[in-house]
């Protein structure tokens, strides 16, 4: 029977859920769903300086919102401490370690002189076979790997392929601090065994650190987990995804109104395919996600692909879905606060407007910031406000538009968007105007603006009376 498969998602709690962060987390967790198996989280907050609970609240946050779970408890690896230091020194009994007493002045001038032979800057192994009782009593010692310095280490990457480092390359990494505390590879290895970690997926930037730990595993006779090593995201110009490319953590993602299940199939679809499919649900994700159609290039990140695909899921989505997306999105933007207040208020009246309204806005929006901007013309108040194309449309002649058909409208017996249709009609017949030149006004004095849902579903969502006020006002 095979082992059950164990991912894990290893964030460092020094800011927020990068996007190529939740990227990585995604394919831990669509690997382990497709192999019927678990994902772990661990947190790995051993840089105590940088590590902040802000930054933990921000990375569990941005993956429950990306729709991303994990089995069990978080693991917290700076608690593990004592566990690492019993490895460093079983390895140090074993003879698979040692002491090691060079100084920061030693260090520094195996450095320089690797600078000016141009080599990598290696530590040349001097303390590896010497007696310790030579030591200085001065230098509190540092526990090295006493690493293979002949052959190779081999790495079989399921995306990146056989990689190989000559041994000699390798230097003696340290596994100890003099202070006793842990370095980040005999963390991470010591780790992902306890956990029963089976594939370790991250990003390609972690490849060399793959060497080094095969190297720890296999000085404690460990089983190597399989790795994949997946390319990075860069930005539209081919460059490291940076600050200067927009915005960077999942929180300002779902800020800018993008929806969870969008992100995700943007998401997966950065250096992963399946034949020419772009529109995947999730269930399909699990279905054929695979580390072996993950792609060696990086990928680039590209907004405007994400946006469209941001509109298909919300065109797809049910009103009562989108209405229940802005709920969730409402706390985190500057308006937000407001437009809840606004929402609750009258018995949730504005929200059943909004409730109505959503089929024409989700046609035409991309993010549901858009949607809310274009249901502008629900929240606010007369005398209503009007933009700069509004105020040019609203001239003499659209006016008196406004009212020749305002008497009509006044006389309706039934208020829905056929109905003033109809009238909108009969009117352009009897003065052999078009159809848009009467309804264009109609949409300034409305809604501020000439662009907006279509204008007679504006009507009914407005209501008689609100509609006919906000008509009047602009009447010549």
């Amino acid at each position: 029977m095979s082992t059950p498969v164990v991912t894990r998602f290893a964030p460092s709690p020094t800011g927020f859920l990068h996007i190529g962060g939740g990227r990585t987390a995604l394919f831990n967790w669509l690997y382990a769903r497709a192999k019927g198996g678990k994902m772990l989280l661990r947190i790995e907050d051993t840089d105590r300086e940088r590590s902040t609970d802000a930054a933990i609240t921000a990375i569990l946050d941005g993956l429950a919102w990306l729709g991303l779970d994990w089995d069990g408890d978080p693991i917290f690896q700076f608690s593990r401490a004592a566990r690492h230091r019993e490895v460093a020194e079983s390895m140090l009994a074993q003879g698979k370690a040692y002491y090691c007493y060079a100084t920061q002045q030693e260090l520094e001038e195996m450095r320089e002189l690797a600078r000016k032979e141009g080599r990598p800057p290696r530590y040349d192994g001097r303390w590896r076979d010497r007696d310790p009782a030579t030591a200085p009593k001065d230098v509190k010692p540092v526990i090295r790997l006493r690493a293979p310095t002949e052959g190779e280490t081999v790495i079989h990457d399921d995306v990146q392929g056989t990689v190989r480092w000559a041994n000699k390359d390798l230097d003696d990494l340290v596994l100890l601090r003099s202070d006793g505390t842990p370095t980040y590879m005999l963390a991470v290895v010591v780790d992902d065994h306890d956990m029963g970690i089976t594939h370790i997926i991250r990003g390609d930037d972690h490849l060399t650190n793959a060497a080094r730990q095969k190297q720890i595993y296999e000085a404690m006779g460990w089983e190597v987990p399989h790795m994949a090593h997946i390319p990075l995201i860069h930005g539209p110009d081919g460059a490291k995804l940076s600050k200067r490319h927009g915005a960077l953590g999942v929180d300002a993602y779902r800020a800018m109104g993008y929806l969870p299940a969008a992100m995700r199939n943007y998401l997966v679809r950065l250096s992963w395919s399946h034949g020419d499919q772009e529109v995947f649900t999730t269930k399909e994700m699990i279905e054929h996600f695979d580390t072996g159609a993950i792609g060696k290039s990086a990928a680039r990140f590209d907004f405007k692909k994400l946006e469209n695909l941001n509109g298909i899921y919300m065109r797809n989505s049910t009103d009562e879905e989108l209405l229940a997306a802005i709920d969730q999105l409402l706390p985190h933007i500057p308006n937000g606060p407001d437009l809840a207040a606004q929402l609750a208020a009258g018995n949730g009246a504005r929200r059943s407007q909004l409730l109505a309204a959503m089929s024409g806005l989700k046609e035409r929006a991309k993010t549901l910031v858009e949607l809310l901007d274009g249901a502008n013309f629900l929240f606010v108040s007369r005398p209503l406000p009007l933009d700069d194309k509004a105020k040019a449309m609203l001239n003499e002649e659209a006016r008196a538009t406004i009212a020749l058909l305002l008497p009509r409208f006044e006389a309706l017996t039934e208020w829905s968007a056929s109905a003033t249709e109809a009238t909108v009609r009969a009117a352009a017949e009897e003065t052999g105007a078009k159809l848009g030149s009467l309804a264009q006004p109609l949409r300034a004095a409305l809604t501020g603006r000439t662009t907006s849902p279509p204008v007679f579903d504006v009507l009914a969502v407005l209501g008689r009376e609100e509609s006919l006020a906000r008509l009047k006002d602009q009447a010549g």
